[in-house]
């Protein structure tokens, strides 16, 4: 489920999910971000293939009549910013330009929000892909994984698996937000609506 607000993206030029590289962490609550990828990719027949360059996993989506560069890190979360910063300098892409899907602790399963701008609040994804822009200014869409209830729990939580219930509600949100996208990317520029 989105905000009521407007949501409008007319000048994002790269799209980024995160998560952690290999099988051990592809079902986990972490990667919340780059299953909004994956199923972007599947949904419009996209093939993601492994750019050394990058150190990510790559694809260009031709859409509205326009061309977005699509992007999965292959560093682990920590170093999510080295891709993107590889990639944003080759495109010659600012970080207006960018959207990043991410997993968010503080929504529960089932709810997504856009927003631009703002600060890491101690997602480490976040957190250096900040450092490689040198900007906040990029929009990210924020996938509500819930709260294991205390902060110490929240590292084994988000590399766990989610039940089956929760990780459905994820995934609904996620079939959800994709529309959202669509249409955000093809609408007049206006300010992106502020979330909390």
């Amino acid at each position: 489920m989105s905000d009521n607000g407007l949501v409008s993206l007319p000048l994002i030029q790269l799209i980024v999910g995160l998560g952690n590289p290999g099988t051990e962490y592809k079902n986990t609550r972490h990667n919340a971000g780059a299953w909004f990828v994956e199923a972007l990719c599947q949904q419009f027949r996209l093939s993601l293939k492994l750019e050394p360059k990058f150190s990510a996993h790559h694809t260009q989506w031709t859409f509205g009549g326009k061309d977005y560069r699509i992007l999965i890190p292959n560093t682990f979360m920590n170093h999510s910013g080295q891709a993107v910063g590889a990639c944003a300098k080759y495109y010659h892409i600012p970080p207006e330009a960018i959207l990043v899907a991410h997993d968010e602790l503080d929504f529960s399963p089932g709810v997504f929000r856009f927003k631009t701008g703002g600060g890491h609040a101690g997602h480490n994804g976040l957190r250096d892909i900040i450092h490689h822009l040198h900007s906040r200014e990029f929009h990210r869409i924020r996938l509500g994984i819930g709260h294991p209830g205390h902060k110490d729990a929240v590292s084994d939580y988000v590399l766990s698996a989610p039940s089956k219930e929760d990780k459905q509600q994820i995934r609904t949100a996620i079939q959800e937000a994709i529309p959202v996208l669509q249409k955000a990317l093809t609408q007049p520029t206006q300010p992106l609506a502020q979330t909390q």
